[in-house]
Order: C-alpha cells, then structure tokens, then sequence
C-alpha cells in the first residue's frame, strides 16, 4: 500500500472563486514573468487551483508556445498575466488570441483605461483579475469591469506596495463588496489561507511559495536561498529596477537583501550611472547561478518555507492545513455562554 493510500480524502473549501473560475480549491499561482512557466503552470492547475503565467516580456511566440505546453499538460482552467504598464501591443493581442480562462493584470500607469482593457479581456472569453496595493486602485478596477480583485500586501516578494496583508485585505474587501477578493502578500501555507479566508477573502494568490517547486523555471541556488531565508532578510528597494533600467509605477520591489543589494543600498545614484556595467554583471551572475551577485524578489513569507516540494503537494498541503485550521483549531475557540 502506497504511503498517499493513508491519507485521509482531501478535504475542499468552496467560496465564490472556485465556481467563478471553475477550479476546486480557492489557491492561485501568481504570474511572476520570471518565475512560471508551463510545468509549473499546469501543476498548479491539475492540482485544482488556478496556474498563471507571467508573459510580460516573452516574445509572442514564446507566450504560443508556453500556452501550447500548459494545454498539453493540463484541461483544467489557467490564466495569462499582463504587466499593464510593460506590456506591448503584441503582447496583449497574442494573448487575448489565446483565450485563456483568466486574464491577470496589475500595474497600470495613471492614465492607461482599465475599461478598455478588460472590455478586450471578456471578448475573447476571460474572467478579469487585476491585483492592487491600495484601496482606491481596488475601486477603479472594480469600477473598470474586473471580476476579481487581488489584494497585495508589502509582505510579498516582487513588486509590493507599502501596506501590510492583514490591515488592507479587509479594507479591499470592504470597498469593492460583493465582488471577489484574492489575498496576496505573505501567504505561503494553510494557517495563512485560512487567515485570509477570515478577513473576508474568498482565496489566497502565492508566489514565493510556488517559486520554491521543482517545477519552477529558476536556478537550484536562487530556490536555496529562499529555503535558507528567514523572511527578515528582504528590504524594500528600487535597486533591482534601477539595474534592469525598467521603472515600475508606484511600486518597491522586496528583494533578498544580498552582496548586490547591500553593495549599493544608499547609492542608487551611482547605480544608476553604472547601470549598463551593472545590468551585464547581473545577467551573467544569473546565468551562472550566483545568488548573491543576481537580484532576487520574493517575499517574506520565504520564513515559512522549508524545503522544496512539488506544486500539486504545496497546492493539497495548504487546502489540508487551513481546513484543519478552521474545523479543528478556530471551531474549539467558538462557544455559546451557558444560560
């Protein structure tokens, strides 16, 4: 008998994302351009969530072909994520040509139409996803027609705003009710899809705990080093950005805070000076695997991860802990005064 026959069947928690979006359990991959890809993607779906790739920044022909791939490998729903502020007009229309289930976005500029651009998403069939940092972002994009709002926390890795998961998820909740709420920032296990699910969430998104699969599309050492972290080694910093000469509107990237980043930290001014030198440097650190010399964005949530472990495991494990969570832990601290 297989160690898995042991196990007890796997419990669900059905909230309004999984019948919107057609999935069994309410955990969504983040579509980090540089950290999905179809394996991953795919292994996020077939375990019953929703897989996302990051194409912002790959060629159309490599966003056909990626999509190709998770199709080969999966039936189940899966969603395209677009960096509004970064994306090409290619970059877009290919997509949207794709018909995935989801279209993602996040980051617009001030002056880009969120209307038009959802509008083109729900032609082509998709449900809209759009992520914020701040409140009023939340409302103009539940004003411009998205679905699903998700509400980043400054815990995440990557690109963050400046307030914490738990103060501003409910806020988010609050002002575009009854639209559906994603939580993001800081989430990496059952207790924090459970706390989520508590501040009026209808779900978790999670990146940084995807980022550490044997699926994900980065180099051994980079994963390492999110397992080595204890989640107070990251710093909200513009170096990364400064480096890669792309500037994101309104936000701080969380970033490990490693040799580069401790090397320049104070002299983004010469960084900026340097900045061809510097972005050979990286791209040839990041080539070779070097994680103290590359740039690396995850959150802080990485304190909370381990060991590696595949997608489908992360996806079931954390549906496992939060029911337990809610079921067992919360459910003891609920009682009626006798009478």
């Amino acid at each position: 008998m297989t160690a898995s026959a042991h196990q007890p069947p796997l419990p669900r928690l059905r909230t309004p994302i999984c019948d919107l979006l057609g999935i069994t359990h309410p955990i969504v991959l983040g579509g980090m351009a540089s950290g999905t890809a179809a394996e991953l993607v795919a292994a996020v779906s077939n375990a019953g969530g929703l897989g996302t790739l990051g194409v912002s920044g790959r060629s159309p022909a490599e966003i056909r072909e990626q999509t190709a791939q998770i199709r080969a490998r999966t039936s189940a729903p899966f969603g395209l994520n677009v960096l509004l502020f970064y994306q090409e007009a290619a970059t877009l229309d290919t997509a949207l040509a794709l018909r995935p289930a989801v279209m993602a976005f996040a980051w617009p500029t001030a002056d880009q139409s969120l209307a038009d651009v959802f509008a083109r998403a729900h032609d082509a069939g998709a449900r809209v996803m759009h992520m914020v940092s701040r409140v009023q972002d939340a409302v103009r994009a539940a004003e411009a027609g998205a679905d699903i709002i998700v509400a980043q926390g400054t815990e995440g890795g990557g690109h963050v705003g400046v307030m914490g998961t738990m103060a501003f998820v409910p806020q988010v909740v609050s002002a575009v009710a009854p639209k559906p709420v994603l939580a993001a920032g800081g989430i990496a296990d059952g207790r924090g899809l459970a706390a989520a699910l508590a501040l009026g969430a209808a779900g978790a998104l999670l990146g940084t705990r995807f980022l550490a699969t044997p699926e994900a599309p980065l180099h051994p050492n980079f994963k390492q080093a999110i397992i080595a972290s204890d989640g107070h080694d990251t710093d909200l910093t513009e170096i990364p950005d400064l480096i890669s000469g792309r500037v994101w509107p309104g936000a701080f990237a969380r970033t490990w805070r490693n040799a580069i980043v401790r090397e320049w930290a104070g002299r983004e001014w010469e960084v900026r000076q340097r900045r061809p030198h510097l972005a050979a440097e990286v791209a040839a650190a990041r080539t070779a695997g070097d994680a103290d010399r590359t740039p690396l964005l995850f959150g802080q949530d990485a304190g909370l991860i381990e060991a590696l472990e595949p997608a489908g495991e992360v996806v079931t494990g954390i549906v496992r802990e939060a029911h337990t969570v809610i079921t067992e832990r919360l459910a003891k601290l609920a009682e009626f005064p006798s009478r």
